[in-house]
């Protein structure tokens, strides 16, 4: 009779134990099979010009971030002025990849905000964008020297990640011959 008892009490135990794990992890450090991989090749229409384009190809040689963004997502807007800080202060290259966006509305954001990119590619149909794994916005992603992605970051980049994450990594990226 008691170990009728039992078994119920040992399954609740264990679903308490794994979701006492399972709330411990960042939601924000989703695994990138991506990581150490040769960056995906994107060549999209620029957001300001369409008859040019922002290709991954002309950053070659360069360390640079990619930052996914969009005007529908909150999380980038809170993000913004901190790219806008990066862009100014720490001398960033940020190439910005306008995700499922309004052109119209991603540049009047733009102008009203401050760009910090370098360039923005215009992604309206997620053309892009699927190879390197995005599923959400914002998304930034540190690519080296040689074209390889050595960082995905889910969510808004804040001075805490910056400087314990980013910053680093980029310092090391650098000094790479």
């Amino acid at each position: 009779m008691k170990a009728r008892f039992l078994i119920p009490l040992g399954i609740f135990l264990a679903m308490a134990l794994l979701l006492g794990v399972g709330l411990t992890l960042n939601p924000r450090d989703v695994p990138s099979v991506l990581i150490n991989e040769p960056a995906p090749t994107f060549n999209l229409p620029d957001l300001f010009d369409q008859e040019k384009s922002v290709s991954s190809d002309a950053l070659k040689g360069k360390v640079w971030l990619m930052n996914v963004w969009g005007t529908w997502c909150p999380e980038c807007w809170r993000e913004h002025e901190f790219l806008n800080n990066l862009a100014k202060n720490e001398g960033v290259t940020i190439i910005g990849i306008n995700w499922r966006d309004d052109r119209a509305e991603a540049q009047a954001f733009l102008a009203k905000k401050g760009n910090p990119f370098a360039a923005v590619g215009f992604d309206p149909e997620s053309e892009a964008i699927m190879d390197w794994g995005v599923y959400g916005a914002p998304e930034t992603f540190v690519i080296d020297k040689q074209g390889m992605i050595r960082k995905k970051h889910t969510g808004p980049l804040y001075p805490q990640v910056w400087e314990e994450e980013f910053k680093p990594l980029l310092q090391q990226l650098e000094g790479e011959t």
